[in-house]
């Protein structure tokens, strides 16, 4: 007996691009949403006249920032998939920084990420030890562990760099002894620079697309490419083998996992090491912008992190793209305080797209009021010129919560997700 494997594309004459744009299923969904997204983003920027909306700089600053919330998100993913909430993933992510400092100042780059590493993995031991072993609340633990870390670090630094002969003080390192290497697409994003070419033409569509391909093509560190493959890595491990499915069993019935042999306490453990691990990693991609260690330089980053793993429903691709849209926000108020103001132009044609969904879906209550904000926001758009300074500096942190708030009717997180688990008692 013979048994054959479909292949996408099979008897239809289509290759695998074409299957993207005409095939069936999530695949095609997703290409045509990002299509769309790339239009809507193009006429934005034709309309208002804001070049930095879809430029190469700006892409490349929020393919840069969205990395850190990635792998904070990321880590929040293991632990919570494995049942145990990580609100102290800020907490973590500091000490991420700190070790990423202290080390990188003596041994380098390749130091820098093994001291975040390690750093973050400890907090995340912590975490394991009051919430697995103790059996505290998981909340509560994260808070404290959030707390903890902010004190732990300023006092490492007065003991560590206070009469440092290489520099720093009480609340910084002394600078990277290396900084981590990078490349560019010859042709395309170096050397003739055709995708540059293209972006400068000002086209519709056309140079917002290469800007959007310059952008993550050019000055890239090799530390970003690993972190955007960890991506569909967590997904295959998580889903794709026997060590994913158990840890999946513990965060949605670990008492069921437990009957049929599966090492609950130890799987949770290995995860919320993993957590703290990933979230320390977080913490070494801002040090390696900055290339030291500052105090406050996480600036609520971990929660950011924890809100594109909530608006991605607990899964790989959707905290992807919240950690991408996170970071784009991010890098366009330090890019332009004047193409924030475009977002609401960008808000108003999302709203009145999504009155014409509820329209067709019958729901006219619900169409009234997406048309009204959306005419409220075009009316923002036409009368502002500039929005101040603090609302600027405050739009990351804006998107989180509107992004979280349209998101929160679809999430399903895992079942058993901050329960305390005592073999025998469930």
């Amino acid at each position: 007996m013979s048994t054959a494997t479909a292949v996408p594309g099979a008897g239809t004459g289509r290759g695998p691009l074409a299957e993207l744009f005409l095939g069936g299923g999530r695949a095609r969904r997703v290409t045509w949403l990002l299509v769309g997204l790339l239009v809507l983003f193009s006429a934005v920027r034709v309309i208002s006249g804001q070049q930095a909306l879809t430029s190469s700089s700006t892409f490349g600053a929020a393919l840069l920032l969205a990395v850190p919330l990635l792998l904070v998100a990321l880590g929040g993913l293991f632990a919570e998939r494995a049942g145990v909430v990580n609100i102290g993933l800020e907490g973590m992510m500091i000490l991420g920084t700190w070790g990423a400092g202290w080390a990188g100042y003596q041994w380098g780059w390749v130091g820098a990420l093994a001291g975040g590493a390690l750093f973050g993995a400890l907090g995340g031991l912590l975490h394991a030890i009051a919430t697995v072993t103790f059996g505290v609340d998981h909340v509560v633990s994260g808070v404290a562990i959030n707390i903890l870390a902010a004190g732990v670090v300023r006092f490492l630094s007065e003991l560590l760099y206070t009469d440092n002969a290489a520099g720093g003080g009480v609340t910084q390192s002394p600078t990277l002894s290396s900084r981590p290497p990078s490349f560019s697409l010859p042709v395309l994003s170096s050397g003739p620079d055709l995708l540059g070419d293209l972006e400068s033409q000002g086209w519709f569509l056309i140079s917002d697309l290469a800007g959007l391909l310059r952008g993550v093509s050019s000055g890239v560190g090799v530390l970003t490419v690993l972190a955007v493959l960890m991506v569909p890595a967590a997904y295959l491990v998580l889903w794709r083998t026997a060590f994913g499915l158990r840890l999946r069993s513990c965060g949605e019935n670990p008492a069921a996992a437990d009957s049929l042999g599966v090492p609950v306490y130890r799987l949770k453990y290995i995860a919320v090491i993993i957590s703290g691990m990933l979230a320390g990693l977080g913490g070494v991609f801002l040090v390696f912008i900055a290339n030291i260690y500052r105090e406050g330089q996480t600036n609520g980053r971990g929660f950011i992190g924890l809100a594109a793993l909530i608006f991605g429903n607990w899964r790989p691709g959707g905290l992807a793209a919240g950690a991408g849209l996170f970071g784009f926000a991010d890098a366009l108020q330090l890019r332009s305080q004047t193409a924030v103001v475009a977002l609401l132009l960008l808000v108003a044609f999302l709203l009145a797209a999504v009155a014409v969904w509820q329209v067709v879906r019958g729901k006219r209550t619900q169409a009234v009021i997406a048309a009204a904000f959306a005419a409220a926001a075009l009316a923002a758009f036409w009368t502002t010129d500039e929005l101040p300074d603090g609302i600027v500096s405050f739009t990351p942190h804006l998107t989180t919560l509107l992004v979280l708030s349209l998101a929160s009717q679809r999430l399903r997180p895992p079942k058993a997700d901050g329960l305390v688990y005592r073999r025998g008692e469930h």
